[in-house]
């Protein structure tokens, strides 16, 4: 699979459900210390994320979308064996009531 830059929630939702069929790791990273309702975050602490398995999917998120994905660079330096993707519109676009049918 081809990651691009930024993932929508709907594409997170998708590509999370396929890629953990396939057994790879996708984590929803909580720059801001602001836990999305609704769905399971972990904090960003890059000591522990480095502990997850190579090839886990680490899609950052802030309250626009802005900041994370002008990190972005900056995040795949740090984890260069993980995938590095910013959620489009961060947490201010996040619909909790959103769901894959």
């Amino acid at each position: 699979m081809i990651f691009s830059d930024e993932w929508t929630q709907k594409e997170f939702l998708e590509n999370k459900k396929l890629l953990e069929e396939q057994g790879i790791k996708v984590l929803l990273i909580d720059t801001i210390l602001s836990p999305i309702d609704k769905v399971d975050t972990v904090v960003y602490n890059p000591f522990l994320l480095k502990e997850e398995p190579e090839g886990s999917v680490f899609v950052f998120y802030c309250d626009t979308g802005k900041a994370t994905l002008d990190r972005l660079e900056e995040y795949r330096a740090k984890f260069p064996k993980h995938h590095c993707i910013s959620l489009k519109g961060g947490r201010g676009y996040w619909r909790k009531n959103m769901t894959l049918l």
